[in-house]
């Protein structure tokens, strides 16, 4: 049973940094892209980033390009969300996902949550003014 396990949420304050980890068990993804999104109340889950089999190729959306890095460390099958500055406008379920199709992927394949065939049960963060 593949299963992805994210962790590291929790409640800060403006400005504060936290890290998520996002654990695959069951299969590897080491050759496939590997992604985190985002869902804050009465809003559509979001693309946050995305990262290549390698490491190589990142990917993140405007809104927290600068702020955030994605990072993945294939020999524990995990995926890492490092998130400084964070705002409250960062408040949601933060979702980790494995794309099976994908190596590197693109600017314009990566952020589609369609792309994504494995998902996390995802984690909390709350960021507070």
């Amino acid at each position: 049973q593949v299963q992805l396990v994210e962790s590291g949420g929790g409640l800060v304050q403006a400005g504060d940094s936290l890290r998520l980890s996002c654990e695959a068990s069951g299969r590897t993804f080491s050759y496939n892209v590997m992604g985190w999104f985002r869902q804050a109340p009465g809003k559509e889950r979001e693309f946050v980033a995305a990262i290549g089999w390698s490491g190589e190729s990142t990917y993140y959306a405007d809104s927290v390009k600068g702020r955030f890095t994605i990072s993945r460390d294939n020999a524990k099958n995990t995926e890492y969300l490092q998130m400084n500055s964070l705002e409250p406008e960062d408040t949601a379920v933060y979702y980790c996902a494995a794309a099976s199709r994908l190596k590197s992927g693109s600017s314009t394949t990566v952020p589609r949550a369609d792309m994504y065939d494995y998902w996390g049960q995802g984690t909390q963060v709350t960021v507070s003014a």
